[in-house]
């Protein structure tokens, strides 16, 4: 077990520093390449182009934001013409679901291309293994977490 005396040396602050430093960044990105979508709307973009139909609860689980949050930045994405809502049933039940339109696509082509250059520089100093190691530590740590965490989706 980890011998930590403080917080700041603990792997949670770890964690949570990282995030802020990537959230921030994906925020000044998305603002310095002005292509008219946000970092937020972004993820869900990229989401969407993995998870074809995905429903908007599901989808919120994913990209870990409550159901209102969500459907704000998919009515935003609605409104610039990248996504199509539409309700579907799923398990006997009426779902909202969407998909990405091919605006969509083209949109989240060109943010891809310009970002991914920099996402290779922030892991430049850190070698592949390390970060499937890296990978494969948070999401043990993720599983353990969910068990332990009531997240209200």
């Amino acid at each position: 077990m980890d011998d930590v005396k403080n917080y700041t040396e603990s792997i949670y602050y770890e964690l949570q520093q990282t995030a802020k430093f990537c959230k921030t960044l994906g925020i000044q990105l998305f603002e310095k390449i002005q292509i008219g979508i946000t970092s937020d709307e972004y993820s869900i973009l990229d989401t969407l182009t993995c998870n074809e139909n995905i429903c908007q609860r599901d989808l919120a689980k994913l990209i870990l934001r409550d159901r209102a949050n969500t459907g704000r930045i998919l009515k935003s994405l609605e409104k610039k013409k990248l996504i199509k809502r539409f309700v579907d049933i799923k398990n006997n039940r009426l779902v909202m679901k969407m998909e990405i339109t091919e605006e969509g696509k083209n949109l989240w082509q060109k943010a891809t291309i310009k970002i991914q250059p920099i996402i290779a520089e922030c892991v430049e100093k850190v070698s592949r293994q390390e970060i499937e190691n890296l990978r494969t530590s948070l999401k043990k740590m993720r599983e353990k977490l969910s068990d332990m965490v009531d997240f209200q989706i």
